[in-house]
């Protein structure tokens, strides 16, 4: 079939073939887009004699983009992708009391959702939604207006965002449930911690996030591998461990002040090291600042200090 005089294919076979391309799996962006499988070939391959030429290798281990299917997909991709946001922009505009900030799950769940109820007691009308997502990188631009998320100093932000610091100063210490030493015994030392306690350890996939070991070694304590620990790769489940007093994290301790000055942590050791990043806010770049997000962001200045 000869290609059509009409320039622009159809939206759906685009989406159809964006999808097949970036998981290199007709499965894949089916279960994605919500279509039977037959549905995404019928729409490539609508695409691909709407074009005149192939667009994909078809083998028996999967899908392989030819080289026009290389070109056309980043072409595709990148338009998709900023129609999306323009049209998200666009829709946000026109309600100026709707807001979207992602953040991390510890920051959403310990410090975010304290201090919510007074912002939304001071701006009764704005409809807020949480956006809760481990990697600030996996970001979408289009999907918040605003994020909270802890960044490091020496590594650039993610692309398309504007980053404001939060907290102007931020350390790292060793917290625990006072309930813990009540059990477990005060802890005299870093020797004693290591030898006598359970050290609550994250397995960071990220590697962005201070370890035992480098406070240890930062502090110039001697460090070897602890007798007792407990492991997650969730710093969430660790903070929650350390409240119902299982054993010793790290943690920021602005963002527990309210968990310090209640009582609910306390400094195992009474050592503390400037945190290698700090609570930010990322703001999209080019993003329309509606009202909503004005008034957050001037609320968060006033709560942060």
């Amino acid at each position: 079939m000869s290609p059509s005089s009409d320039p622009l294919p159809p939206l759906n076979c685009l989406s159809a073939f964006e999808a097949a391309a970036r998981y290199l799996s007709v499965t894949r962006a089916a279960e994605e887009l919500h279509l039977t499988q037959s549905a995404v070939s019928r729409q490539i391959k609508r695409l691909e004699q709407d074009l005149g030429r192939g667009l994909f290798f078809r083998e028996s281990a999967g899908l392989r983009l030819t080289p026009a299917g290389e070109r056309y997909y980043k072409v595709v991709q990148r338009l998709l992708r900023e129609l999306g946001e323009a049209t998200v922009e666009l829709r946000r505009a026109s309600n100026e009391r709707q807001l979207t900030i992602a953040a991390s799950p510890t920051i959403a769940s310990f410090w975010l959702s304290r201090l919510m109820p007074d912002f939304r007691a001071q701006h009764p009308g704005t409809a807020i939604r949480l956006l809760v997502v481990e990697d600030p990188f996996s970001l979408d631009l289009a999907e918040f207006d605003l994020g909270l998320y802890y960044l490091l100093e020496h590594e650039p932000p993610p692309a398309g965002v504007r980053v404001e610091p939060v907290f102007e100063s931020e350390s790292i210490a060793a917290l625990c449930a006072p309930h813990y030493l009540e059990q477990m015994g005060p802890i005299t030392d870093s020797n004693e911690l290591l030898e006598a306690h359970v050290l609550l350890v994250l397995e960071d996939h990220y590697n962005d996030w201070m370890t035992w070991r480098r406070w240890y070694q930062l502090l110039d304590f001697d460090w070897r591998t602890p007798k007792h620990a407990l492991r997650a790769n969730s710093y969430q489940l660790l903070i929650n461990a350390a409240l119902t007093g299982q054993g010793v994290t790290l943690g920021w301790t602005r963002l527990f002040d309210h968990e310090i000055r209640q009582g609910q942590l306390v400094l195992a050791l009474p050592d503390r090291l400037p945190s290698p990043g700090g609570l930010s806010l990322l703001i999209p770049e080019h993003r329309h600042l509606n009202l909503s997000m004005r008034e957050f962001r001037h609320w968060l200045a006033e709560h942060s200090r």
